[in-house]
């Protein structure tokens, strides 16, 4: 907290409760020239919050494939059929433009990265490649683990009432487009899910936190046969989920995040808000709201945080639902990376935005574009990157990587380097006893973006 200090027993005080000195030294930073972003970026690095300071990712997952071409990459000498109705206008970068529809992010391109060259996707509507880097066809035996659940493994968590992953996505009702379960890392490293009733479990309901211990102990002594006896690794699990319940039920970080109201409505309105119980298509809400629930969360200690935002499988009306959908996600992730810079946050938080794949270069004739596996787009931001620059290129109708391919498996890479987590740390084994990697051989992070 940002304190104001002075006796108030010798210090003549104002109206306002603060004191004349007090006020004068507040009036002094203002001419010092810090705002209040510096200010709560000064907090921030303060060492008194220091103790608690993370690397942590916030993955935010378009369901369907968003238009590459019409976000960060149109194409303004294409033929009329490809090019698209929405115009270019410029960033506040020099020679970046974009959409005219993401005018948040081209004020803020300087803290941005599109990635116009992502391959290796498939034409499939799943979320997994983009929660693994794998596809799932030929995956190790129980399954790729979703990034978080490798984090969890790796990093564990930072305080004992905060899981390592949390999602924040919704259940959708295609199912491909919901997470992949933590494969064979096993289930003490799924996801927490706080979206739905299980909210209403994060507090205890007229048991105190003694009381709560007494049963905790009582469990384990119970389950000490089964435990010891279990052959699947489930019971392991279950020890793990005990121990996140423990803390999250008696410390109040983790539902203290999930409450947004507790932030000022200014900042509130900054990032939108949409309604959460209407879902988009088959996918899921508009929901510009959890990505202030994914700040706060990393703020309380969360490593991972995913969220799944509405849906992007324009098959139809491309630029009718674009005029829609673009300005809402505008502003909420241009909010979201304003907030981390101006609480210090930026090289902490890694911003990770993306779908499956990318969309036709040709409009088809309902108005819409449809699956387009050979080349998709990325958005990156935080992470203490090298931001304000655009990687890789595509040809003149949009439809092939021109310049520097970008694959899935160099974005994670980069993750883990952000992250500071050693995949080589530990030997990790699939559900058949084969040693696993979660980055292939030879695969690097990216350079531009990490020198």
């Amino acid at each position: 907290m940002l304190s104001v200090q002075g006796s108030v027993s010798s210090q003549r005080k104002l109206s306002s409760g603060i004191s004349r000195r007090s006020a004068l030294r507040i009036g002094g930073l203002g001419a010092a020239g810090l705002s209040l972003p510096q200010l709560l970026k000064a907090e921030a690095n303060s060492p008194a919050n220091n103790r608690q300071r993370h690397k942590s990712v916030i993955m935010i997952y378009l369901c369907g494939g968003p238009p590459h071409q019409d976000m960060y990459d149109i194409k303004t000498a294409a033929p009329k059929e490809i090019r698209g109705e929405f115009q270019p206008i410029s960033t506040n970068v020099p020679g970046i433009e974009i959409c005219e529809l993401l005018p948040g992010i081209a004020k803020n391109m300087d803290k941005f990265v599109p990635i116009r060259s992502m391959v290796g996707a498939r034409d499939s509507h799943y979320s997994y490649q983009c929660m693994t880097g794998y596809h799932e066809q030929n995956a190790a035996a129980g399954g790729w683990p979703h990034f978080g659940s490798v984090v969890s493994h790796f990093e564990g968590p930072v305080t004992p009432g905060t899981p390592p992953f949390v999602s924040m996505c919704y259940t959708t009702k295609h199912q491909p487009y919901n997470e992949p379960s933590p494969g064979f890392l096993g289930l003490g490293h799924s996801a927490f899910s706080p979206k739905g009733p299980g909210r209403d479990d994060l507090v205890l309901q007229g048991i105190t936190a003694d009381r709560l211990r007494h049963r905790s102990q009582l469990l384990t002594s119970f389950d000490k046969f089964r435990r010891d006896c279990d052959a699947s690794g489930k019971m392991t699990g279950m020890d793990t989920f005990t121990q996140q319940a423990m803390g999250i039920l008696t410390s109040p970080e983790l539902f203290n995040a999930l409450d947004v109201s507790k932030e000022s409505q200014e900042t509130r309105d900054r990032y939108g808000v949409a309604d959460e119980t209407k879902p988009r298509g088959d996918a899921a809400p508009m929901c510009p709201q959890n990505f202030l629930t994914a700040r706060r969360l990393v703020e309380a200690g969360a490593r991972v945080v995913t969220v799944n935002h509405s849906f992007w499988d324009w098959h139809s009306n491309n630029f009718k639902t674009g005029r829609e959908e673009l300005p809402v996600f505008d502003k909420g992730i241009s909010a979201l990376v304003e907030d981390l810079h101006e609480r210090g946050l930026q090289d902490d938080v890694t911003v990770v935005v993306w779908g499956e794949f990318g969309r036709t270069p040709k409009i088809n004739n309902n108005g819409g574009r449809d699956h387009w596996p050979r080349v998709c787009s990325a958005l990156l931001a935080g992470g203490g990157m090298k931001t304000g620059q655009v990687i890789g290129s595509t040809d003149r109708l949009g439809g092939e990587a021109d310049d520097r391919p970008v694959t899935f498996q160099e974005v994670f890479a980069t993750i883990y380097h952000n992250l500071g987590t050693n995949l080589d740390s530990e030997r990790v084994f699939d559900f058949r006893g084969v040693p696993r990697s979660f980055i292939e051989p030879g695969v690097k992070p990216i350079a531009e973006l990490i020198g």
